[in-house]
């Protein structure tokens, strides 16, 4: 696996845990330098770069919020700066609040949209000039098939996912002249600490089990080889587009 994105200068926003770790240890081993940013858990941050660093590539750890467009810019800056450029953006750092349409409010839909599809807009702005720099690049947002599957509870992020991959198509559309890639990859459910915060976590977890017509749950890395493949220059045709990734769990009726 090691040395298909050899030299490769790479940001992960939500990069300590979860899926995000995966992916970033994962670009790591296929020879990518990582700055992988985090909002409160240090520890987390810190194990994460460790693992990149074990995979023998650079890793810095970055800590910054994503949900306006003036610390979108600085998380941009202050990795690139780390890395000594950028050629590589993954906008997989996700927040939301998980409760039924009738129970949310207003400052609930912001946070969620500003944090899960404003982000990619302002990230991909300040990060473009710098991917141009080197010649171009991709940058990979992270969605869920609740942009077009209806999850309980998933109400607020399950819109925000549906606005990221608008953006990642008018975004695709506009960079790719510019020798940008811009795609989205989209999972179903995953087991991570991010089910923790859903009251029918179990449920999930079984259904995930028990419908995927490929006989298993997804895991983080099969997410994490989609992102490698969209960095990779056998994708090189394929723009503003996001690729679902689930074992055929959406299909069936």
């Amino acid at each position: 696996m090691s040395g298909s994105l050899d030299g490769r200068l790479a940001l992960v926003t939500g990069g300590s845990r979860g899926i995000g770790r995966t992916i970033a240890v994962d670009l790591a081993r296929r020879g990518a330098d990582v700055a992988l940013s985090y909002l409160r858990n240090e520890a987390a941050a810190l194990e994460a770069k460790a693992l990149v660093e074990a995979e023998g590539r650079r890793a810095f750890v970055v800590r910054g919020r994503i949900d306006t467009q003036e610390r979108c810019y600085a998380l941009v800056d202050a990795a690139a700066a780390e890395l000594g450029g950028l050629d590589l953006l993954v906008s997989n750092a996700a927040s939301g609040v998980i409760r039924p349409a009738m129970d949310v409010m207003e400052k609930h839909w912001d946070w969620t949209i500003d944090t899960n599809a404003q982000a990619m807009l302002f990230l991909a702005q300040r990060a473009a000039p710098l991917l141009e720099q080197r010649g171009g690049g991709a940058i990979i947002g992270l969605s869920s098939i609740g942009s077009f599957r209806v999850l309980e509870n998933y109400t607020l992020v399950g819109v925000s996912k549906a606005a990221l991959e608008a953006v990642i198509r008018y975004l695709g559309v506009e960079l790719a002249p510019r020798q940008i890639r811009v795609n989205g990859v989209s999972g179903a459910v995953v087991d991570t600490e991010a089910l923790d915060h859903f009251p029918n976590a179990e449920e999930m977890l079984r259904n995930g089990r028990e419908r995927t017509p490929a006989g298993r749950m997804l895991v983080p890395q099969d997410l994490a080889n989609a992102v490698a493949w969209l960095a990779g220059t056998e994708s090189s045709m394929v723009v503003g587009q996001t690729l679902i990734v689930d074992g055929g769990y959406s299909l069936p009726a």
